[in-house]
């Protein structure tokens, strides 16, 4: 829906530039994919053209075909300027094969979700008749209004089995995505120009570029790793600049699901309720998805359950965190772990000759633009979390699907805000369905808000760290109340918004008339220690190591980094003195 909703959009603003005969206000990134949209539209149009008439078609082809050429369109230009943004290097750059995946990936899945809606015309309708079917969008657009209104009336159930009318489909493969996306990169990059703003004369002529190129990267050592040489698309400085305020304009079309997801039955069966799942992500490695499949179902059964609760646990948007965030970041950002809207200024050129002092200047220089390129990549990756919260914000609650990795460690599905991201993520989610706090519960939250403030307190024993709440409750209040203009102490915690959060649910609690009656909806982390020595400890029946990876109770938490560091230490030191 979110592709077809922008496709319209730009047909929309194409017939006002038409009718006005000028262009309208947008933004700017908004008039660059606008620019965009129709030169990829008809190349992509064109290109189906060609591969309908051939006789020998390109392996891409048939997939190609499979979808509207405006949506097509659409779904390259955002899927590539997302890819773009959520580069780690900062310079919007993103490799080809995995732009090529990326793009190739998301016409499937969208293919396979028209495909479900086209699933609900009459059966008793022709192949040949259903086609040609000039209602057919205005069935989809019925069958998409009476699954939303089942869901805004909580009548799940009755969603899910509309829904589960979903027709079976084979997988494309890595294969096919990757040569469907590698032709419509090839398009984009033919069809998408920027103009430089430079000042010109009346007579001379626009000095437009490719908003996109094809780079070879060179093999280099960073962080005493080789990186080999390697192909990437490269946007254009015009474009990387407007990447921060990017995140309104680029539709990212799979949010978290307003229903619960389907329960896992196998390999591809369960998770979402029509876009393509897997229980396990193997980046296209043939053998690990052929073990996983060959696994008997029944011995699966355990690893399907675990997943099913956690994708059917309901979250929701913390309003009261996510408007100090909101607050902060329209400020400026660069305070509670929040990446500063601002970049640091490049040194200064020295006013010598000096060789030396030269070299050093121009070594400061480019480790500032580094850092600059990576507050780049930083800022980008916030807005696309706030982006999705906004959207998400008025639901009364939505759920995670999850999957595994090579490991076996399940993660949410959805990539970009979810309860194990970072302590943004976490402190702005929160669960949907409260519970009253009780007694323990009400110990339990105050020993949560210790562990978040973190400076060490963390590692003290449970009544030290009750202790420390009951010492710190005007700053709590305070904290709770004015979480922005007030003291602020939150925003010293190592983990500021999740100890926000806290803050706020106890000032509910300790301010209502009965603090274990008070309904909390915060979930209350508790990490384990050193997992990996932990299952070595318990194989092996080690007290020690059990004791040292908190398998056996103790009187404070064991650090057995500390440990390990302290014995370091003696070893080198301890036994010259």
């Amino acid at each position: 829906e979110a592709w077809a909703r922008a496709a319209e959009e730009y047909r929309q603003l194409e017939r006002e530039m038409l009718d006005r005969h000028l262009a309208p206000q947008l933004p700017y990134v908004k008039s660059l994919f606008l620019g965009w949209f129709e030169p990829l539209r008809d190349a992509v149009a064109r290109d189906q053209d060609v591969q309908r008439r051939k006789r020998v078609k390109h392996v891409y082809a048939k997939y190609l075909l499979l979808l509207p050429a405006e949506k097509v369109a659409v779904i390259v230009m955002h899927k590539m300027m997302g890819l773009l943004m959520s580069s780690k290097d900062g310079c919007g750059s993103v490799r080809v094969v995995q732009a090529a995946h990326s793009i190739g990936e998301a016409v499937e899945r969208e293919y396979k979700v028209q495909a479900f809606f086209q699933k609900t015309r009459r059966k008793t309708r022709s192949k040949t008749e259903s086609e040609n079917d000039p209602g057919l969008d205005k069935e989809q657009a019925k069958c998409r209004k009476l699954v939303k209104s089942l869901v805004r009336r909580r009548k799940l159930t009755e969603a899910q089995k509309l829904v589960q009318q979903e027709i079976e489909l084979e997988e494309w493969g890595t294969e096919a995505q990757v040569k469907l996306g590698t032709r419509l990169i090839e398009l984009l990059l033919d069809s998408a120009f920027v103009q430089s703003p430079a000042d010109q004369t009346p007579d001379s002529s626009p000095d437009f570029r490719p908003a996109f190129k094809h780079v070879l990267r060179k093999p280099i050592v960073e962080n005493g790793r080789l990186k080999k040489k390697h192909f990437v698309i490269e946007c254009d400085p015009l474009v990387h600049e407007g990447f921060e305020s990017t995140a309104r304009h680029v539709e990212i079309p799979y949010l978290p699901m307003l229903v619960p997801p389907t329960k896992w039955k196998g390999y591809d069966k369960g998770g979402h309720l029509f876009l393509p799942s897997y229980v396990m992500r193997t980046h296209g490695v043939k053998d690990q998805k052929e073990a996983i499949k060959s696994v008997p179902r029944k011995q699966l059964r355990k690893v399907f359950e675990a997943l099913d609760i956690l994708g059917g646990t309901k979250w929701r948007v913390n309003r009261r965190v996510h408007d100090v965030v909101e607050t902060i970041w329209s400020r400026g950002g660069g305070i509670a772990g929040l990446v500063d809207k601002g970049n640091i200024p490049l040194p200064e050129q020295p006013e010598t000759e000096d060789p030396d002092e030269i070299q050093k200047w121009k070594w400061s220089v480019k480790k500032t633009k580094k850092a600059n390129r990576e507050l780049h990549a930083e800022r980008c990756d916030t807005e696309l979390k706030l982006s999705v919260a906004r959207k998400m914000r008025e639901e009364d609650g939505f759920y995670y699907p999850h999957n595994l990795d090579f490991r076996g460690r399940a993660y949410p599905m959805h990539p970009h805000l979810s309860h194990l991201g970072s302590d943004l993520c976490r402190g702005v989610l929160e669960y949907a369905e409260g519970r009253p706090l009780g007694k323990s519960g009400l110990r339990w939250l105050k020993i949560h808000l210790a562990n978040k403030y973190g400076g060490g307190i963390e590692k003290l024993s449970h009544e030290s760290k009750l202790t420390f709440v009951e010492d710190h409750l005007p700053d709590i209040f305070d904290s709770a109340a004015n979480p922005v203009d007030g003291n602020c102490w939150w925003i010293n915690a190592e983990d500021p918004f999740q100890c926000l959060a806290a803050c706020m649910d106890l000032s509910n609690a300790l301010e209502s008339s009965s603090p274990h009656g008070a309904v909390s909806h915060l979930p209350i982390h508790q990490d384990g220690s050193c997992n990996g020595l932990q299952h070595y400890a318990a194989l092996g029946r080690d007290y020690m190591g059990a004791a040292a990876v908190n398998l056996v109770p103790g009187e404070k938490p064991a650090d057995i980094y500390s440990e390990i560091a302290a014995r370091g230490y003696w070893m080198l030191y301890g036994k010259t003195q």
